[in-house]
């Protein structure tokens, strides 16, 4: 990200509170549960999109770290991920945990920033699993979890650079 400083990109990554505005659509709420130093525990509500509509809440442990002043790197673990049926209406509800569709079950992300040549590398590596596809809902279900993973991360990098762009 050309102009942009590992200092930037930190604040940026580490404003759970305006995720929501920044990362919209993906991301639909955000908020910081705790904070101790650079551990944060965060709640997101993500929406995905792919011929069907899945919304999960999920809370994660973000931890910072930062070696020498022009890099930095993250590490962020799901720590609960439950499905929501109907979000939105007055019918929303959570499913209870593992007993969902499985779209996402686990969600782990690396992230390391490194400022050089005028500006900040950013690097994020990004981890989804999901239960196995139900016998006959593959037509379904397939295109979803083959292609969300790939695209979530295309716009979570585009939209972290355009955020941070001068």
């Amino acid at each position: 990200v050309p102009g942009a400083t590992v200092d930037q990109a930190l604040a940026l990554l580490q404003d759970y509170d305006r995720h929501a505005e920044v990362y919209r659509p993906a991301v639909a709420q955000s908020r910081v549960l705790a904070r101790d130093g650079d551990v944060f525990r965060v709640y997101l509500r993500f929406v995905m999109k792919k011929v069907i509509t899945v919304v999960v809440n999920s809370e994660h442990e973000a931890r910072f770290s930062r070696d020498r002043s022009d890099r930095a790197q993250s590490r962020i673990y799901s720590t609960r991920i439950a499905e929501v049926e109907e979000a939105g209406t007055p019918n929303e509800r959570e499913l209870p945990v593992g007993r969902d569709g499985g779209y996402l079950w686990r969600l782990y992300s690396y992230w390391r920033l490194l400022e050089r040549d005028g500006g900040t590398y950013v690097q994020c590596e990004s981890i989804s699993l999901t239960r196995g596809i139900p016998l006959g809902f593959g037509w379904l279900v397939r295109p979803f979890v083959t292609s969300i993973p790939r695209e979530s991360l295309e716009f979570t990098l585009a939209t972290t650079r355009k955020a941070l762009a001068p």
